[in-house]
């Protein structure tokens, strides 16, 4: 195959793909918030209370190191 073709069908396959892409990518749209009969908006629930949550200090000492293994030596 001619370089020529390769290079034409490899540009036909990336403009596919990223059409493709774009009909795929689906954005929220604004939109605005609204209550029946004029009252205020709901407000969001409320979460129920939990115990108390313990840190797992194995996996912040993990984070930790991780972070330090990550910052350059400049």
């Amino acid at each position: 195959m001619k370089r020529e073709i390769a290079r034409g069908l490899f540009l036909i396959a990336a403009l596919g793909v990223a059409t493709i892409a774009m009909a795929a990518w689906e954005q929220p749209r604004p939109g605005v918030l609204s209550a029946a009969n004029g009252a205020n908006c709901p407000l969001p629930r409320m979460p129920k209370a939990q115990v108390a949550v313990k840190p797992d200090h194995d996996l912040l000492l993990f984070m930790f190191g991780m972070a330090q293994g990550v910052r350059s030596n400049g």
